[in-house]
């Protein structure tokens, strides 16, 4: 008889556990809605507010620059070479907050965690060129939770006014004729695709890019890269490029991803529904395909206080799915406490696979630079 009791107590709590679980599965998205998207209207910030290109301070990341975090080396790394090309690095969300629809230039937290991505994401091309990453009056985190709404559209569109005026002032300043690498994450890929086709496509800018890094946004091969104006990198050896994945483990859930990629059209005018995302695999540096643990050369692991990392080679593992995101196998340890829902390691697309991104560029310049 207390064996059955037992037994009925242990099925009542699975049920509550299983209950809550569903709940959260089903209310979480618009949990998250309530939590970071701004209730507000949208009004663009002063113009007294902008970044001024000319000055130092408005760059998070420059030659020259004190204190650059893009010269950041994990323990045990060799220092930098002399650089070879100019890398244009655009940032990605770090404003959290839903008290307005783009952040300012000068809110401390966004600020703080722009340092740590710089760190751990611009420093992979450190080693070939030196990194400009502009400081910009970014979307909040909250936009992209409400793509179709537009004050989503206007602060994003707000945020790539800065982004733009930054690029025409590094083409401005950068070296003459010098090979460039384009790069960004999340918010900042967006931005760059959009550069790609408004200011790079045609220009003689685009004869001097070796490679684009568009991770963490979702790209669809048949409705944007027709548009784009370059192909995707199908081998490690090639250049004039682009490079796309976005970081799940297993079991993953892309809902957020899919809901807006499923209700917009991409740049070539069709609507992205039902098509298979970009997903050159870090690993490799192919389009496609699979690759084991042992292939990683080093991800970058944070310690639990976010006072410094360990580089950790043999991480895991990297597989494109037919959908087009990437795969990285059962939820690997250090990482859980900034796992985005839906197993999604968007905050470490890049720190995932560091040193395999720092040969993957080294390689790129060195096929562009072939005769």
């Amino acid at each position: 008889m207390l064996a059955r009791r037992f037994l009925y107590v242990i099925a009542a709590l699975i049920m509550v556990v299983l209950a809550i679980g569903l709940t959260w599965t089903l209310a979480q998205d618009r949990l998250m809605r309530m939590a970071f998207v701004p209730s507000g209207a949208f009004a663009p910030m002063p113009d007294s507010t902008a970044p001024d290109y000319a000055r130092p301070a408005s760059w998070l990341a420059r030659p020259g620059l004190p204190d650059d975090p893009s010269r950041w080396l994990p323990p045990g790394v060799p220092a930098n070479p002399a650089p070879q090309a100019e890398v244009f690095y655009i940032p990605p969300t770090t404003y959290m907050d839903r008290d307005r629809w783009n952040a300012p230039i000068d809110d401390k937290a966004a600020n703080d965690r722009l340092i740590l991505f710089a760190r751990s994401q611009a420093s992979a091309f450190a080693t070939v060129g030196e990194v400009w990453a502009p400081r910009y009056r970014q979307a909040t985190f909250g936009a992209f939770l409400a793509a179709t709404d537009p004050r989503s559209a206007q602060a994003i569109d707000f945020a790539y006014r800065d982004v733009a005026r930054a690029f025409d002032a590094f083409l401005a300043a950068a070296p003459a004729g010098r090979p460039i690498i384009l790069a960004g994450h999340s918010q900042g890929s967006l931005h760059l695709l959009r550069l790609l086709r408004e200011k790079v496509a045609g220009t003689p800018a685009a004869k001097r890019i070796v490679a684009i890094y568009a991770v963490g946004w979702p790209i669809s091969l048949t409705a944007d890269m027709p548009a784009l104006g370059f192909p995707a990198c199908r081998t490690a050896q090639q250049a004039r490029c682009i490079v796309s994945w976005q970081s799940y483990a297993e079991p993953s859930d892309p809902r957020l991803v899919n809901a807006y990629f499923d209700a917009s059209r991409g740049y070539a005018g069709i609507p992205r529904k039902d098509t298979a995302m970009l997903c050159v695999n870090p690993l490799t540096g192919v389009e496609g395909g699979a690759a084991p643990a042992a292939a990683n050369r080093g991800a970058l692991v944070p310690r639990a206080d976010l006072s410094g990392v360990e580089i950790t080679p043999g991480l895991v593992p990297a597989r494109c799915t037919q959908q087009g995101l990437l795969s990285i196998g059962p939820e690997p340890a250090g990482f859980g406490n900034y796992v985005l829902p839906g197993n999604n390691y968007h905050v470490f697309d890049y720190a995932l696979f560091w040193a395999n991104i720092r040969g993957d560029v080294a390689e790129r310049l060195k096929a562009f630079r072939a005769p």
